[in-house]
């Protein structure tokens, strides 16, 4: 009997001491967050450097990160690799991530699109849309894995339909250009204008370029008009000199429509 009270006891002081240990964790977790929050990094790396060191793998990401960025620490690509990778053998996506993506740009360890496309890989399998897109580069390019169109489009296509507006116009491009599909304008155009609504200005131009030939769309000198603005807008040379252009194809009239559109698009 004595010896079940004793093991009880035993059991109860250790649960008691793995919550205060657990609570102190938290708080020190909490406490790096508002200090990150404030822009005290130095305090955040702190907080977190135990954390890290006691194997959370979320809190070993944001270590990775701070070296990665030089925030709080001096700019060091080689601890954050050493932090991703911590946090990556523990099945963490964004670190897997990361891991892949200083893989192939050859920071903090030596460039090697093998290694990259395994992390990738891994990432990938979690549902990574990031992840899937940066793999499907690789396949596209034939780096570090075999050159495949269709494996590229695949996985441009499932980060895609997360909503990531870059790998929504690479699947547009690879309709347009008829690499790894039949080609297929209308579908070009579908896929440009996923990306385009969401602001990103390869897309909008890629999109008034097929307004203005009408390929895939209803040609359209108005909308092209308004598509190459809101690209032009955000720096894009090429599409400020299509929209200059077309203009001397278009009535005072139907550039001021264009230009109200655009201006509702950003009012949006």
């Amino acid at each position: 009997m004595r010896t079940t009270i004793k093991a009880v006891i035993a059991a109860f002081l250790f649960f008691t001491a793995a919550l205060a240990v657990g609570v102190a964790l938290a708080d020190a977790f909490e406490d790096g967050r508002t200090a990150y929050k404030r822009g005290d990094y130095a305090a955040a790396v702190k907080e977190w450097r135990s954390l890290a060191e006691a194997s959370d793998a979320e809190v070993q990401f944001y270590l990775g990160t701070m070296y990665g960025h030089g925030r709080g620490v001096a700019q060091d690509d080689a601890k954050a690799v050493s932090w991703y990778r911590k946090a990556a053998d523990q099945r963490l996506a964004m670190a897997e991530l990361n891991l892949g993506i200083m893989y192939e740009n050859g920071l903090g360890v030596a460039r090697d699109y093998s290694a990259a496309a395994e992390w990738f890989r891994r990432a990938a399998g979690q549902g990574d849309g990031e992840a899937q897109y940066h793999l499907g580069t690789l396949y596209g390019h034939g780096q570090g894995v075999p050159q495949d169109d269709g494996e590229a489009l695949k996985l441009y296509r499932q980060a895609a339909d997360q909503g990531l507006a870059k790998a929504q116009h690479d699947v547009g491009a690879m309709y347009a250009a008829g690499l790894g599909v039949a080609r297929d304008d209308g579908e070009a155009a579908a896929w440009f204008r996923r990306a385009a609504e969401q602001g990103y200005r390869p897309a909008q131009y890629k999109l008034g370029t097929l307004y203005a030939a009408g390929q895939g769309v209803t040609r359209d000198h108005v909308l092209a008009h308004m598509w190459w603005s809101l690209s032009a807008r955000q720096g894009n040379r090429k599409a400020r000199e299509a929209r200059d252009d077309v203009e001397r194809l278009m009535t005072d009239t139907m550039i001021e429509e264009a230009e109200e559109l655009a201006r509702r698009w950003q009012a949006k």
